[in-house]
């Protein structure tokens, strides 16, 4: 009488290790359906929480910050930041080593006239519930003169935090301080011409070695080159409404493209040198969560298939064991 249920045991455990491995990775489109995020200017993949990203609103909504999940597209945790002050036009997020998140408040709607501008730095939270958190305010100037500016990464490796300005004729990648003093002013000078693109948002691979600036209509690929950063190639993006934000998912292989405006679309793209990615739109290739081929040779859903075989033997196993007692 034991068989049927060690039959339905084999077959809801194999059903479950059955899901696509992509189902987790936080690769697959999705909508923020938050009605208080309208105005999705940033995003970041969580590398503490496979699945979830951290996103704002532009402009003066307030110190929060939300971590939504993109296999809802609901908001499973807002965070209020406090120690900040009222931010005035937070254009930017990023995630860097130690699982800190950088916010950057970095926008200059007045054409570039504030005589600085911040970036605020917390710990991304272990647990995702709404919370308070206390943030590390930096101000920061341009060596030469105020800009307005809507990109912001952290290298993975240094922590080093770089922006870069937003001007429709093109504009430069500027580098901050080895580290960001909070007692004084962190001065950030231009290392490198960013051309061709009034950039909206920008995202460093999770190994460092890959930069994306993104604009409203267009993206362009550097290797980062220790910040002497060479381009290597034009992207082609979705087309989404405004286009604001770009992400690595936290593998690496995939970019993820957002837009401002109510139930605002984050739609996927093949990361450019992403393992088994060709094309130069980032439209082509392969990747684990559609079957290529992963950095150790197997597929994301070949390593589930292997899981769930390995999973129907341990259950055939006992099974054997349950008939000769009987």
């Amino acid at each position: 009488m034991r068989r049927p249920s060690v039959f339905l045991a084999a077959a809801l455990l194999v059903g479950a290790l059955a899901v696509p491995a992509s189902a987790a990775d936080g690769d697959e489109e999705f909508t923020i359906k938050d009605p208080r995020i309208t105005e999705s200017s940033g995003l970041a993949a969580s590398r503490l929480h496979p699945g979830i990203y951290w996103t704002h609103n532009d402009s003066d909504d307030g110190a929060y910050l939300y971590a939504v999940d993109s296999a809802t597209g609901e908001t499973v945790a807002t965070i209020t930041m406090t120690g900040v002050g009222s931010p005035r036009d937070v254009e930017a997020i990023s995630i860097g080593p130690g699982n800190q998140i950088y916010v950057g408040d970095i926008g200059d709607n007045l054409g570039g006239t504030w005589p600085h501008v911040w970036i605020y730095r917390l710990p991304e939270p272990k647990d995702l519930r709404d919370q308070t958190i206390r943030a590390t305010q930096y101000v920061v100037k341009y060596s030469d003169g105020a800009r307005d500016a809507e990109s912001l990464v952290v290298h993975p490796r240094t922590g080093r935090v770089y922006i870069v300005d937003k001007n429709e004729k093109g504009g430069h990648l500027y580098e901050g301080p080895a580290e960001l003093s909070a007692s004084g002013t962190n001065v950030f000078r231009p290392v490198a011409a960013v051309p061709d693109l009034e950039a909206t948002d920008a995202t460093l691979s999770p190994d460092g070695e890959h930069l994306v600036v993104r604009s409203y209509f267009g993206a362009i690929a550097y290797d980062w080159d220790g910040g002497d950063i060479k381009r290597k190639q034009r992207l082609g993006v979705p087309f989404l409404g405004q286009g604001e934000s770009v992400t690595y998912t936290a593998d690496g292989k995939k970019l993820m493209y957002g837009a401002e405006g109510a139930d605002s679309p984050v739609e996927p793209q093949d990361a450019p040198g992403a393992e088994g990615t060709d094309s130069p739109s980032g439209n082509g290739g392969s990747s684990a969560s559609d079957g290529g081929a992963g950095a150790d040779g197997l597929s994301g859903n070949l390593k589930t298939g292997a899981i769930a075989a390995a999973a129907a033997l341990v259950v055939l196993f006992g099974l054997r064991r349950l008939r000769r007692r009987n």
